[in-house]
């Protein structure tokens, strides 16, 4: 398939936005790992190749196992993932589906036990912003396998090695 176009040149401010909201969701406070579970289950869900091959490179770059990257579509089945990222998970199939069952107030009760108020925003916001980026990679058919993970980046005040040099 060939690219229709590039939304970050066509609309840099639209891509901005979005890359806003990206931000701070990085920055939240939510565990990486579970945030790029949350970003691999949900481009499975909306058959986003594009970030499929985004999100299981920066989960393998951040350190996550490929079987558990390969789990993420049946992490029913596996017992390969926390109550934390299962309910995550969980909550990430019902918003990005959302249109099917709403979301249904006993998910919403078995979630609540596993996030904070403020956790359980934050991570909807992840899942709406993954779903948004799905939405402009699949219209305008992202080139599949052109992303490049960036190795992880060293906490707050530390220089990585390769700045330390």
């Amino acid at each position: 398939m060939n690219t229709r176009l590039s939304y970050s040149t066509a609309s840099p401010h639209a891509y901005a936005a979005l890359a806003g909201v990206e931000k701070y969701v990085r920055g939240c406070g939510l565990e990486h790992s579970l945030l790029e579970l949350v970003k691999l289950r949900a481009s499975y869900l909306n058959g986003c190749a594009y970030c499929v091959d985004m999100h299981s490179k920066d989960a393998r770059a951040a350190g996550e196992t490929e079987q558990r990257i390969y789990a993420v579509p049946v992490w029913r089945e596996t017992p390969f993932f926390s109550d934390r990222e299962r309910a995550a998970l969980e909550w990430t199939e019902a918003v990005t589906m959302i249109a099917n069952n709403g979301v249904p107030d006993e998910l919403y009760a078995r979630v609540s036990g596993h996030f904070s108020p403020k956790e359980l925003v934050d991570l909807t916001t992840a899942i709406t912003a993954i779903n948004a980026w799905n939405r402009m990679a699949i219209s305008f058919r992202s080139p599949v396998g052109s992303y490049r993970s960036e190795p992880p980046s060293p906490p707050c005040g530390r220089k990585s090695q390769v700045e330390g040099r």
